[in-house]
């Protein structure tokens, strides 16, 4: 009995170690303190190591891989162990109050009876109507569309970084160009002074120049608001601890002379393409492949059951170590097939075919919406790349008004107010530039994004 009871120790023991193996998987915050100058690659990277929904997806692909795991165990017999042991106490009466027993109350027998039972079942199924099968396949089928949902929030997290980190480079250009219109005031109202001091210029200009200071200074004050809020969506995003980067990070410069393409992209090859490697798509291919997976299952009942079981019981009484003469066997086959159900095993299947059906419509409504994605994703691309075209001609034609206007003003030769039209118009045009080349580089991204290669570089280099 010792035996049995150490041995049940060891299995219990053993089985408390496997299950608490799994450690828990703690996330770091990303490090930005060696990082001065923030580029997008950086950005991208950084959020898909470190966004706390990528780690959930993970582990949502974690737990798909364990359930191939539980669905393989099925073709293992089961064994399960048990042991009991019982005390029982008669009524002193007992025997007394029976007369074929009574003369066994002046004996001075035993109350007192211990009963120990020990045993050790195995069943092993042989034919369940391929239902192992099937459920084994829609737990792979299961752990590649998790695995694929895990690389679209991947896709969708890159898109998303790229469209706020180049919102707060915008907001980081126009700090750059309200410092730039700051400056050129602060020149104009030292030179406004020096004239006026001289009697060769009026107060009023003075006093002109500097409500347009003021007006560049309100500016620089917003810009700065706009990208510290900017900044603080990209942190999110980022995984970023508090949602705030470190004093002292700046964005790296706006790409002011990105060539533009010269010939567009063919939108069929490019419907092509992501159909072929687009996650999104592939998830729910794999979904179509569990329902067909659900479709087996719901099949099995209409087939027999068969499974072999054996058994080893022990029973001991009045002592706590059994012999080999306490043991008893059994082993046999049983067959169970159930004939009628009043057709729940019919609606069951019926159903799963069903779910077929609608995840194969799904599948036909992604493709179609995808193929109209990346078509106006190129009209919005083409569009934007006109924008950059249109504004850069517009920045070289303001650029020169502004120096003719400043050369005449300090000539003499026309107005203040002219001078600050002139610059008005030169502030506004690189505004729209700017606001242009982000337009343009978001829209580069999200046909990437559409077309499933944004992930491609990225996790090329991390490899």
């Amino acid at each position: 009995m010792k035996r049995i009871i150490v041995l049940f120790f060891f299995l219990f023991s053993l089985a408390s170690v496997s299950a608490g193996a799994e450690e828990k998987a703690v996330m770091t915050a990303p490090d930005l303190s060696a990082i001065k100058i923030l580029d997008l690659p950086t950005a991208q990277k950084i959020a898909l190591a470190g966004n706390p929904d990528m780690a959930a997806a993970m582990s949502r692909v974690e737990q798909a891989r364990e359930r191939i795991s539980q669905a393989a165990a099925a073709w293992w017999p089961s064994l399960d162990a048990s042991l009991s042991g019982t005390q029982t106490r008669l009524a002193k009466n007992f025997f007394g109050n029976s007369q074929s027993l009574s003369f066994l109350a002046d004996r001075g027998v035993d109350l007192n009876s211990d009963d120990f039972k020990a045993g050790l079942q195995a069943i092993w199924v042989l034919f369940d109507g391929f239902f192992r099968s099937y459920k084994q396949q829609q737990a792979e089928f299961n752990e590649k569309e998790f695995s694929a949902a895990h690389r679209d929030s991947q896709r969708l997290l890159a898109f998303s970084v790229a469209e706020a980190f180049y919102n707060a480079q915008l907001a980081q250009t126009k700090v750059d160009i309200a410092l730039a219109d700051k400056k050129f005031y602060l020149s104009q109202l030292r030179d406004a002074d020096n004239r006026y001091e001289v009697g060769t210029g009026g107060w009023g200009d003075v006093l002109n120049i500097k409500v347009q200071l003021n007006s560049a200074k309100t500016s620089l004050m917003l810009g700065r608001r706009q990208f510290e809020a900017a900044g603080y969506g990209l942190a999110a995003l980022m995984g970023i601890q508090d949602a705030a980067f470190p004093e002292g990070l700046r964005l790296a410069e706006l790409d002011r002379d990105v060539k533009l393409p010269a010939a567009r992209e063919n939108p069929a090859t490019l419907i092509k393409e992501a159909l072929a490697v687009r996650p999104d798509i592939q998830r729910l291919e794999m979904l179509a492949h569990e329902a067909e997976a659900g479709s087996g299952q719901a099949k099995a009942p209409f087939y027999p059951k068969v499974q072999v079981v054996g058994t080893v019981n022990g029973d001991s009484r009045d002592d706590t170590s059994f012999s080999a003469d306490d043991f008893g066997n059994t082993i046999g086959v049983n067959i169970a097939w159930n004939l009628f159900s009043g057709g729940r095993d019919r609606a069951r299947y019926f159903e799963a075919r069903q779910k077929q059906r609608e995840v194969a419509y799904t599948l036909a409504s992604l493709r179609n919406k995808v193929a109209a994605e990346i078509r106006q994703d190129i009209a919005l691309l083409a569009a934007a790349e006109e924008q950059v075209r249109l504004q850069r001609e517009s920045v070289t034609l303001v650029r020169e008004n502004r120096e003719l206007a400043k050369n005449e003003y300090e000539a003499g030769e026309t107005s203040l107010v002219r001078l600050n039209e002139a610059q008005r118009d030169l502030t506004t045009t690189y505004s729209r530039l700017a606001q242009a080349l982000v337009g343009y580089h978001q829209a580069c991204h999200k046909l990437l994004a559409a077309t499933g290669k944004n992930l491609l570089p990225l996790l090329t280099t991390k490899k």
